[in-house]
């Protein structure tokens, strides 16, 4: 499995791209940056050093090859390049792997201490697994076709529409979610375990910095509904993962009150003031709305 690759330069661009076999328009919609940028890079060749936002997006990117795929970057890809010259070589565990039943790519999150909450309370949380995207149309429909489970409303019977398969799935209650959770032998994650994600261990504001970007991630007025789930590839949380500001609300495990359960994220309906990871909502467990999704972690990589 390929991991983080540590160091990009322009030549690692051009690797990636042409091992995905894309045009330079494409490869700059694959990222969500610019087409000139991309350009700028691989003109630059091994002396340009995308930036570390960027350079997130490609190790996602990178991770998510085909075998076909990282046959071809392996082989276009300078080995001299790829090392850190002036740091200890760390070895580590793999960043992400394929959860074998319901398919998800997941990735670590070590345990440790994070800063929770608007006043930045050191927490500590064990070691888990978090899905790399929220549960698509795609992926419920897997559950549905295994389960019988009842479909959400906006699907034609059991078939969610083909436009919207790679969007976060909607219309679905905590109950739901956790009926999801429960088939993938995974579980909702605890309001902890979300906002670590999104946050790191450093108490950033957004999952992409300190830095107000709304263009990272969409909330209300960016497009008007869900977008596919890896559109904002610019503003994944450090450890790779995306979609935790806007898109869809996402719900926890960790109830407010009983029958109520907190929910993370904010949506495309949210301001962009309530999309910071710190900020809470909660809802009852029978509410399901176009603007409410989730995602599963688990203890271990593989069921």
């Amino acid at each position: 499995m390929i991991t983080m690759l540590g160091i990009w330069t322009g030549v690692h661009v051009r690797a990636l791209r042409e091992a995905r076999r894309m045009s330079i328009k494409e490869f700059s919609a694959h990222l969500g940056v610019p087409e000139r940028r991309v350009e700028k890079w691989e003109a630059g060749g091994a002396k340009v050093r995308p930036r570390p936002v960027n350079q997130a997006a490609l190790d996602t990117s990178l991770q998510t090859l085909t075998i076909d795929e990282r046959a071809r970057f392996s082989r276009l890809a300078p080995d001299s390049v790829t090392e850190r010259p002036d740091e200890p070589e760390i070895i580590e565990l793999p960043v992400v792997l394929r959860h074998d039943i319901d398919g998800k790519v997941m990735t670590r999150v070590p345990e440790g201490i994070f800063l929770a909450g608007a006043q930045e309370q050191p927490v500590w949380v064990a070691e888990f697994w978090i899905d790399l995207y929220p549960t698509t149309n795609a992926d419920y429909s897997r559950f549905i076709a295994a389960t019988g489970h009842p479909p959400p409303q906006h699907w034609s019977a059991t078939t969610p529409p083909a436009d919207l398969l790679t969007h976060p799935v909607v219309w679905v209650s905590w109950d739901d979610a956790t009926a999801y959770a429960h088939w993938a032998h995974k579980r909702l994650p605890t309001a902890g375990e979300w906002e670590k994600t999104a946050r790191g261990t450093h108490g950033d504001i957004w999952p992409w910095g300190n830095q107000l970007t709304p263009a990272k991630c969409n909330c209300r007025g960016a497009i008007g509904t869900t977008t596919p789930v890896d559109r904002y590839k610019s503003g994944v949380s450090p450890y790779g993962v995306y979609d935790l500001c806007g898109n869809t609300w996402e719900w926890t495990s960790t109830p407010t009150t009983p029958g109520r359960y907190e929910l993370k994220g904010s949506a495309f309906t949210s301001p962009y003031d309530r999309a910071a990871p710190s900020a809470t909502n909660d809802a009852d467990h029978t509410m399901l709305d176009d603007d409410t999704g989730f995602r599963c972690v688990s203890t271990a990589p593989m069921a």
